[in-house]
């Protein structure tokens, strides 16, 4: 992103901090839009695509093939996501590191990264009535 882009850059990442779970693009640009800002949807995306490409974000693809986004930890870690919600806890999993490291030695493959999100129904989201 160009420097002429910072402020709109910075104003995505304070509305994705802001926001709880994952977020699309969209979602992120109506908050930014209802707020005042004439930051423009594409901008929004360039941003975002930046700050995950950067470490500040987190990205997953939704069942319907967006990307949502998160603010994030620069630290490896994986998350459990409710399905509901969208509210997200941020784990490690030692063994995961550890099964990922062997089968990729084991097929012969070097220099591996993985991504691991658990989906589930937070306890919020299973105590509501009618669940």
């Amino acid at each position: 992103m160009s420097s002429r882009n910072t402020w709109q850059k910075d104003a995505v990442k304070h509305a994705l901090g802001e926001s709880i779970g994952f977020v699309s693009a969209q979602q992120l640009h109506l908050v930014l839009r209802n707020h005042g800002s004439t930051i423009g949807l594409t901008t929004v995306y360039r941003a975002l695509a930046d700050l995950a490409k950067q470490g500040e974000a987190d990205s997953l693809q939704s069942n319907e093939g967006e990307l949502l986004y998160r603010a994030c930890g620069t630290d490896h870690h994986h998350h459990l996501i409710c399905r509901k919600c969208g509210a997200t806890v941020e784990i490690e999993a030692h063994r995961v590191e550890e099964w990922a490291a062997q089968v990729a030695a084991e097929h012969g493959f070097g220099q591996v990264s993985h991504t691991i999100d658990i989906f589930g129904t937070c306890s919020n989201c299973s105590t509501e009535k009618g669940n």
